[in-house]
């Protein structure tokens, strides 16, 4: 774990170098990927059952057994416990509820030319949502990743996750039919993406591919990127919390710790302006690591990537965010809105000692599924704008064309593009009408 402060002569170096630490696998597997997905390509339903029998442990009688049946989705529904279906239910209204306040108007605009301009915005007609099924099963991700599509106007929704031996987790098949998922397949890895982007004899193609996955997931994502859309290529989690010594130690360490959980590489770091208040929160670290049950991944991922940067004040502290740009930050501060109002990159912010990150994970209504690795930077968490697209309109008449048309003729002449000046040229003479 790292520890600076802004005081000491070497923090700019010190920082700079936790800033370069490079906590994304470094395994080279785009050559696999790209057998793989030629594979599927080539051989279609053949090569879905075979991956899945290799990297999945059982073996799929066939390409329709890959995707999942009505009876089995309503047998997984009546396995989950009220209290955990009234929980997924609450989640899906309030995300809905946000991303349906996202929703955009079209444009219709007349301007002093007389031309009239516009944009409209229409949804995808298909998607297709990847869900982790590794180390744990998000029925959160389900909710997070296919709401604001089926939001949007999509109207097609394939679900791909892995089941490893055959088997799903029942609050995921739950969630999935929750937020209107119109299909679900038992297929992860790499097969799964190139499944969606190129289509089989049983899966049809989508239009864009969104949620994260492994190394090989997001090496495929990226491979097949300019055949189908991508969301972006996720890394590990992490969180950026700025707290002061108002707050219970103990809280602050719970919520360093709910990122370092996730997975070894994932990164927490505690910006503090008092030194005794953080040496307590390591210490409130260290004591709730004996007792999690994910406390070897946890640790691995405080020891390795976990930081505590010291600042002389909080005046210092947006810089350094900035340069950050986290996918989560926390503001566990007396007067969290005027601190986030002097920071510009985050994915996703949280003001307050009792606005926990975990509460967006699961139920706050914003999507939890967020820039990583400093990608804050130019990109922004999924929303609605992930499954729709723009088309602008022009309708001018012959006193638009020629308000505007002669620059138009000028311009397409001064390119050397003299079919572009002569079509409108034509126009403005008068001929062709």
């Amino acid at each position: 774990m790292i520890r600076l402060s802004t005081a000491d002569p070497g923090f700019e170096a010190g920082f700079a170098a936790l800033l370069a630490q490079a906590r994304e696998t470094t395994a080279r597997v785009d050559a696999a990927v790209a057998a793989i997905i030629a594979e599927v390509r080539a051989r279609g339903d053949a090569a879905l059952v075979e991956y899945t029998a290799r990297f999945d442990r059982w073996r799929p009688a066939d390409a329709a057994a890959l995707r999942v049946t009505e009876e089995e989705i309503e047998a997984a529904l009546r396995g989950v416990p009220a209290g955990l279906r009234a929980a997924l239910d609450l989640a899906a209204r309030r995300i809905e509820a946000f991303h349906r306040a996202q929703m955009p108007r079209d444009l219709e605009m007349r301007d002093e030319a007389g031309l009239c301009l516009g944009l409209r915005w229409t949804p995808l007609d298909a998607v297709g949502l990847y869900v982790p099924g590794g180390k744990a099963a998000y029925p959160s991700s389900v909710l997070m990743n296919a709401i604001p599509a089926r939001v949007a106007g999509v109207s097609r929704l394939a679900m791909c996750v892995p089941a490893p031996d055959g088997a799903l987790n029942p609050l995921v098949l739950a969630a999935a039919r929750r937020a209107g998922v119109s299909e679900i397949w038992r297929l992860g890895g790499a097969q799964a993406v190139a499944a969606m982007a190129w289509g089989t004899e049983s899966l049809a193609p989508v239009d864009r591919i969104v949620g994260p996955g492994n190394v090989y997931v997001a090496e495929a994502k990226r491979q097949v990127f300019g055949r189908v859309g991508i969301d972006s290529i996720a890394g590990p989690s992490e969180v950026v919390i700025l707290a002061d010594a108002a707050n219970d130690p103990r809280h602050v360490a719970l919520d360093l710790l709910a990122q370092a959980e996730h997975d070894e590489a994932a990164q927490s770091i505690l910006v503090a302006d008092d030194a005794a208040f953080a040496d307590a929160v390591v210490a409130a670290v260290e004591a709730e690591l004996a007792t999690l049950p994910r406390a070897a991944i946890a640790a691995e991922s405080w020891r390795r990537h976990g930081a505590v940067i010291l600042v002389r004040d909080w005046a210092e502290a947006a810089p350094l965010v900035d340069r950050l740009a986290p996918e989560h930050l926390q503001l566990m501060l007396a007067e969290p809105r005027a601190a986030l109002a002097g920071i510009r990159h985050a994915g996703a912010a949280f003001l307050g000692r009792f606005c926990p990150e975990a509460l967006g994970d699961y139920v706050a209504g914003p999507n939890h599924v967020l820039p990583t690795g400093r990608t804050a930077r130019f990109a922004s968490g999924l929303s609605v704008f992930d499954f729709l697209k723009r088309t602008t309109w022009i309708e001018a008449d012959q006193a638009g064309l020629a308000a505007i048309g002669p620059a138009a003729v000028a311009l397409a002449e001064a390119e050397g593009l003299d079919a572009h000046a002569r079509s409108v040229a034509v126009r403005l003479a008068g001929r062709g009408a």
